[in-house]
């Protein structure tokens, strides 16, 4: 197995919900599997339980405790606002190669599976010259592009779509989550984006029961393998 990257189109969109269900997946075929999430904001460090770090570590089996924390999402901001603006306003900045460097030292250290979940959308900044796009060009892995369900989504995920293919990234799939309330059922954006799609394009269900997107993560490991 590999590393793999798990972007998305933007924040809220189902990039955690995607990870969790293959961690998931993998450990019920008893296949090793780690995740990494590096970078979070809007993390309350007094209530850490449902962020999206203590979810990936939870859906490990193991606890959510400081020293998980650490392992899983070094850099943790407070401020529920891009990289950037939620460093500056704890009076820190972010070192992109620091970051390429620990995701690179947990890749060559991993056997199995190794999710790397990224933070917001792939143009989000991470300081005033570089966005999570240039994150994904350093390690250069797999992509995984996720996108919700909502109205304005097929723009977003083919937008994203563009900015990765024009720089030759390895896009694996291309993932629709569903978002509860959307105008448009996610069958029907589906049959939209098919059309326009240059990766395997899947749908997940948020309102069924966690084995029934089984088929959905057993296609996204065998993509990813």
């Amino acid at each position: 197995m590999s590393a793999v990257f798990i972007t998305g189109t933007g924040t809220d969109v189902g990039k955690t919900f995607v990870c969790a269900g293959l961690i998931r997946y993998f450990r019920r075929l008893r296949q090793p599997v780690a995740a990494l999430k590096p970078l979070v904001s809007g993390f309350d460090p007094g209530t850490p339980s449902g962020s999206d770090p203590a979810i990936l570590i939870e859906a490990l089996g193991r606890e959510v405790k400081q020293e998980e924390l650490k392992l899983v999402s070094p850099w943790r901001f407070r401020a529920p606002l891009s990289p950037d603006m939620a460093a500056r306003a704890e009076n820190r900045a972010i070192d992109l190669q620091a970051v390429v460097d620990f995701c690179r030292a947990a890749i060559a250290g991993n056997e199995g599976a190794l999710l790397i979940e990224g933070i917001g959308g792939i143009m989000v900044p991470l300081d005033d010259r570089r966005t999570v796009l240039d994150l994904m060009i350093a390690l250069n892995l797999p992509l995984i592009l996720v996108g919700g369900g909502y109205l304005g989504t097929i723009s977003h995920v083919l937008s994203a779509q563009d900015v990765i293919l024009r720089h030759a990234l390895d896009l694996r799939a291309i993932v629709v989550s569903e978002t509860e309330g959307a105008p448009a059922p996610l069958d029907a954006t589906l049959a939209t984006l098919a059309n326009f799609a240059k990766a395997p394009l899947l749908g997940l269900r948020r309102q069924v029961p966690a084995r029934q997107n089984d088929a959905v993560f057993q296609h996204l490991a065998e993509l990813i393998a």
